[in-house]
């Protein structure tokens, strides 16, 4: 059994998701390669050291250059801001390190186009961090769309919903200024993400993005909000499919609204994450009357379920989608090269993204550049 050093930058709410992975991905997937937790990086030395005792890292810098530069750390992953997220991944590159890197890929599209590139350069295993479409159920839905479960699809709606600034009197905080903290930057990526991985690419979209409470209460009075609360897409994708997609961080009463509906000529599917142990299959056939969807809950028959529990319809939670992403990081550096979701699968989202507001300034459909 191998053992690999792994530096891990940023400790707050991602990167305790992450180190609680990585300490478990071992003993959940018997993983022939296991990470060693061996240095964590913060903003200053004292929250580094907290992190440090917290997650069981060997050592903590308040320096990211000198946890890439150690020769102990042999792979890096990225859970800091995103403006971060391009020095890192460039210095990490160029020292031979493979690295996982949270979404969004990069704070622009120029970021995340000279991420791909450093990362192609360098030939090395690279990976982004999109946790919601490891879901074992949601693994089983690209699984019945493979085998033709409800035949040819022929629309699908996707939306990423919460309301954790639908009160418009809540305080501005950092995630009311600047477009990559705006509801595009932060939620859409999830199902966009998602989107592609059923549907495939998308060929060209229209869009709307909105901001409903332009102003919030600051401590000397209203702040301005120069990020996006909401917004809508139309799509076309290249096999023909027509699609929308709804993304608010405002929907009152939505916790986790992670959803979407797919339709076919034969059936259609469901699926919701706040339900997230169930898929609900359609299929047209029998006797009219006894038609309807069929709740099908997950178990140990479906993608990457046995490896936490035995029980169907027991469930597995948030944190177990980041442990399977842990699992395939290590599988991408045990082979030597990247498995999906990869560095330029991200910036075909943030492709997209870029698109989508180009077109909510002009009002026009605009065909999407692909990654």
């Amino acid at each position: 059994m191998a053992e690999i050093g792994i530096g891990l930058i940023g400790g707050g709410y991602m990167g305790k998701a992450h180190a609680v992975a990585l300490a478990a991905v071992g003993a959940v997937f018997d993983t022939p390669l296991r990470p060693r937790l061996e240095m964590i990086a913060a903003s200053s030395p004292a929250s580094a050291e907290t992190y440090r005792r917290a997650y069981g890292f060997a050592r903590a810098t308040a320096d990211w250059r000198a946890l890439v530069a150690d020769p102990k750390v042999e792979a890096v992953v990225i859970a800091s801001p995103q403006s971060t997220h391009r020095a890192i991944a460039e210095a990490a590159f160029a020292a031979g390190k493979p690295v996982f890197c949270e979404k969004p890929l990069g704070a622009s599209l120029e970021d995340a186009r000279a991420m791909v590139a450093a990362a192609e350069a360098s030939g090395l295993p690279n990976m982004i961090g999109f946790n919601y479409v490891r879901t074992p159920a949601t693994q089983f839905v690209r699984k019945l769309l493979a085998d033709g479960a409800i035949g040819k699809v022929t629309w699908i709606r996707a939306e990423h919903t919460e309301d954790f600034l639908a009160d418009p009197m809540l305080p501005a905080t950092w995630r009311c200024t600047g477009r990559a903290n705006g509801c595009m930057g932060d939620l859409a990526p999830h199902p966009i993400n998602c989107l592609l991985a059923l549907m495939g690419p998308v060929a060209e979209l229209s869009a709307r993005i909105e901001t409903i409470h332009s102003t919030r209460p600051g401590p000397n009075g209203p702040v301005a909000v120069d990020n996006d609360d909401q917004a809508q897409l139309m799509l076309r994708f290249a096999n023909g499919v027509m699609g929308h997609l709804f993304t608010s961080r405002i929907a009152t009463g939505r916790k986790m609204g992670y959803a979407y509906e797919i339709h076919g000529v034969s059936g259609a599917i469901r699926f919701d994450q706040e339900d997230q142990n169930a898929v609900w299959l359609y299929r047209a056939d029998g006797p009219s009357a006894t038609r309807g969807f069929t709740r099908i809950l997950t178990g140990p028959q479906h993608p990457d379920y046995a490896a936490f529990c035995q029980g169907p319809g027991h469930g597995t939670g948030y944190q177990d989608q980041i442990i399977i992403e842990a699992r395939d990081f290590l599988q991408a550096i045990a082979k030597g090269r990247s498995v999906w979701p990869t560095f330029r699968d991200g910036l075909a989202v943030s492709q997209i993204i870029d698109t989508a507001f180009t077109a909510s300034e002009d009002g026009q459909w605009h065909a999407v550049p692909q990654a």
